[in-house]
């Protein structure tokens, strides 16, 4: 069996890669366990000093990586190396922080001394996607491994490049041999590892069908499990916002990343007062995104990641259109080379549309119309995803109150959502559970140990 990567681009074949037999697999586990009482017992200082030194080279190696990464899934080339500076600040963030949040916590009982100490749980395995193919592994693995955990990668099998130079990053950084490791495997042999007892814990980023899976077979082993996962998150249009503020940020929301992010803004819930006007300014400006070579600077429009992903996403908006669904813009495959999809907006989607339930992983914009803030947050909640969304108004105790309605991990007043190493990130309901990044995230795995002493 193999791994291809293939430029998205163009179709372009760049690399064929083998993958691991179970015994290549074993020996590579095993040396991970091996390593782990050694790394669990280095001190945090200099797992912390080896972390800034993962950033530098992230920095230094910042233009081939994002290279790397645009030839491989489509990312355009700036937002590639945006991703790499990303990467390397939350290196630097946990290497700075770490320490502080793994200290012993003091508490009052009726011992002479008791406290709480946070120590690694493991080796545990990240299943992690292609949409950005260093920055959801970063999150993840720069707490796991200053809290002293060894960390496996699974891959995305269409970033196997990507894959490998992030085992090469922290390789050159310092980090001992098999503290990092990417798996070469198919998706048919992680289940297998998720119940290796060499393996104490998983993490995944990627598709509610592929969070079932996981949860459901950490739970046989008894094994903690953090799942961030799919989300249709709702861009609230309130009538005193400001449109000309909103409608710019409305299409970076949507359209970076050609629209494949989980806490893009999919649902563009606008209330009727100002529906028809947010709706024809925000075609004019979607009309500007056209297709290119994602290594130009000046391209707006990146290719899809695969051929077979575009061709779903079509799917999903001819049977919204079946529905009732109106077409504003695109709406169909691009005729340029590639897996490109037109710059879209769907109007009047309503319950029973397919792209009203569904998540859109594209560059297809919905607008549901809703009649007042509240009919707009009861839509919002409607969905069975959780992860972000984000309201704009001019009012921002308006946009606060309505934001603490939401059910949903992380809300944004008058700011597209984004992840941050300071704030917790994560979902609720069919979004997930567990939280990645700031204090939260490093404490996701580690035992927090009582000790009681008299």
């Amino acid at each position: 069996m193999t791994m291809r990567s293939i430029n998205p681009a163009t179709g372009e074949t760049l690399s064929i890669f083998d993958t691991w037999d179970e015994v290549h697999l074993s020996g590579v586990l095993q040396s991970c366990a091996e390593i782990r009482p050694q790394w669990s017992a280095t001190p945090i200082q200099e797992r912390c000093d080896l972390m800034r030194n993962a950033a530098r080279v992230l920095r230094q190696r910042r233009d081939e990586l994002a290279t790397t990464i645009t030839r491989e899934m489509g990312k355009r080339i700036a937002d590639a190396r945006a991703e790499v500076g990303k990467c390397a600040d939350v290196c630097e963030y946990y290497a700075e922080m770490g320490p502080d949040f793994l200290a012993d916590e003091l508490i009052e009982s009726d011992a002479s001394r008791s406290l709480v100490a946070y120590q690694p749980m493991g080796v545990v395995l990240a299943v992690m996607p292609w949409n950005f193919p260093l920055w959801q592994v970063f999150r993840f693995a720069a707490p796991s491994l200053v809290a002293g955990n060894v960390g496996l990668l699974k891959h995305a099998s269409n970033v196997p490049q990507c894959a490998l130079a992030i085992e090469d990053v922290f390789r050159e950084a310092g980090f001992p041999e098999n503290v990092f490791r990417s798996l070469m495997i198919p998706a048919s042999m992680v289940a297998g590892v998720i119940g290796d007892n060499r393996v104490h814990a998983v993490t995944l980023t990627g598709s509610e069908p592929a969070g079932v899976s996981v949860a459901s077979q950490a739970g046989k082993s008894l094994k903690k499990s953090v799942l961030e996962l799919g989300g249709s998150d709702a861009f609230i249009v309130l009538e005193d916002a400001d449109l000309e503020h909103t409608i710019k940020q409305a299409v970076s929301s949507r359209f970076l990343n050609t629209g494949q992010s989980c806490i893009a803004a999919k649902r563009f819930i606008v209330v009727e007062k100002v529906a028809e006007e947010f709706v024809e300014r925000f075609r004019n400006a979607v009309a500007e995104l056209k297709p290119g070579d994602p290594m130009d600077e000046n391209t707006r429009l990146a290719p899809m990641a695969r051929h077979d992903l575009r061709d779903e996403l079509h799917k999903q908006v001819l049977t919204s259109l079946q529905a009732g669904a109106v077409a504003v813009i695109g709406c169909a495959p691009e005729s340029h080379p590639g897996a490109y999809y037109q710059a879209s907006i769907l109007d009047h989607v309503k319950p029973g549309i397919s792209a009203y339930d569904e998540e859109l992983f594209g560059p297809v914009a919905i607008v549901i119309r809703a009649k007042d803030e509240a009919d707009a947050i009861q839509i919002a909640n409607s969905s069975r995803f959780g992860l972000g969304g984000s309201v704009w108004t001019q009012d921002s105790e308006r946009g606060e109150r309505v934001a603490r309605q939401l059910e949903c991990g992380c809300a944004f007043v008058n700011g597209m959502v984004k992840s941050d190493p300071r704030l917790p990130f994560g979902g609720v309901k069919a979004s997930g559970y567990g939280r990645e990044l700031s204090r939260h995230g490093i404490r996701e795995f580690v035992n927090a140990k009582t000790i009681w002493i008299r």
